[in-house]
C-alpha cells in the first residue's frame, strides 16, 4: 500500500519512480516554474515531469540546482517533441534538454507522441541514450497498444513507462491491463480531468466521507490503482494539498463508486489522430 510521498513504483529495469510527481505543463518559464518546483520539493515531492515542448526545462533545472535536496533523490522526466523525432534528431534534442536542465543524467526520457513513420527510429535513439548511461529509464507517452506492439518488434529494450491521459472519466482500463501484462508502468497526465469531473456527485460524496477534497480523492484513487500520477498546479496551496493523500484510504465501496465514473471520455488529443 502506498503510504508516503516517497513511495516508489519499481520499473522493469529496477529503477524506482515516485508514485506522485509534479507536472509542469503550461507552467511559465521563469518565476512561475521556479516557485512551483521549489514549493513541491519543500512539500516532499521527489518527482518532476517536464518536456521540451513545455519550454520550461531551464527553470526546472534552476529550481533543482537551488534546492538543498540531493540530485539523486529527485526523479526528473523530460520528453522529445514531435518535430525532433527520428534517430539523429532525437539525440540532438536530448542534448539540448540536458543542457537546459543542467543535469548529468535524466531519470526518464519519453517519446512524447507516436509520430507516424518516426517513433520506431526515435525509440532506437532512446535505447542508445539508455545504453550510454545518459538516462536511467526510457518510455513513451500517448502510445496505444498497437504503437507499443510496433516498438516490441524492433526494440532491444522494452519501454518502462507509458504516460497517457488518465482520470476517473477516462480510466483506460484495457490500455492499463495491456501495459501491466508487458511490465510497463502506466502514468497519468491530466489526472484531475482538467478539473472537469471534480464536481461529479460521486466524487463529492466520497470526498465528504473522508473529509478530503475531490482532487485528493482522484489522486488517492490513482495511487491505489497503481498509477503513477503527476497533477499540475502553480498554486502553492494546491501543490501542497495534492500531496496530502497519505492519511486516508479509499475502501472497496469507494473504489467501485470511482469505477462507475468511467465515461470513456477523452479530454485531450487522440493518439491515433493528431496533427502536431
Amino acid at each position: 500500500m502506498i503510504q508516503h510521498i516517497s513511495d516508489t513504483a519499481k520499473l522493469h529495469n529496477g529503477v524506482e519512480m515516485p508514485w506522485l510527481g509534479l507536472g509542469v505543463f503550461q507552467t511559465e518559464e521563469g518565476d512561475e516554474v521556479l516557485q512551483a518546483v521549489e514549493v513541491a520539493l519543500k512539500a516532499g515531492y521527489r518527482h518532476i515531469d517536464t518536456a521540451a515542448i513545455y519550454q520550461n526545462e531551464q527553470g526546472v533545472g534552476q529550481a533543482l540546482g537551488a534546492s538543498d535536496v540531493p540530485r539523486e533523490d529527485v526523479f526528473v522526466t523530460t520528453k522529445v517533441w514531435n518535430t525532433d523525432q527520428g534517430f539523429d534528431s532525437t539525440l540532438r534534442a536530448f542534448e539540448q534538454s540536458q543542457e537546459k536542465l543542467n543535469l548529468d543524467y535524466v531519470d526518464l526520457y519519453l517519446v512524447h507522441w507516436a509520430v507516424k513513420g518516426k517513433y520506431t527510429d526515435t525509440w532506437k535513439a532512446l535505447e542508445k541514450l539508455y545504453q550510454d548511461g545518459l538516462v536511467k529509464a526510457i518510455g513513451v507517452s500517448n502510445f496505444e497498444p498497437h504503437h507499443l506492439e510496433d516498438i516490441f518488434k524492433i526494440c532491444d529494450i522494452k519501454p518502462m513507462v507509458n504516460q497517457v491521459e488518465l482520470h476517473p472519466w477516462f480510466p483506460q482500463k484495457p490500455l492499463h491491463d495491456f501495459c501491466k501484462q508487458h511490465h510497463i508502468q502506466i502514468e497519468a497526465w491530466g489526472p484531475l480531468s482538467r478539473g472537469q469531473a471534480l464536481n461529479e456527485p460521486t466524487v463529492k460524496a466520497i470526498a465528504d466521507k473522508h473529509g478530503k477534497s475531490p482532487a485528493q480523492v482522484f489522486i488517492r484513487w490513482e495511487l491505489q490503482s497503481e498509477i503513477v500520477t503527476i497533477p499540475k498546479s502553480v498554486k502553492p496551496g494546491r501543490i501542497q494539498g495534492n500531496a496530502e493523500v497519505y492519511d486516508f484510504e479509499l475502501d472497496a465501496e469507494d473504489m467501485v463508486q470511482m469505477a462507475s465514473m468511467d465515461q470513456n471520455k477523452r479530454l485531450g488529443p487522440d493518439p491515433d489522430n493528431f496533427d502536431f
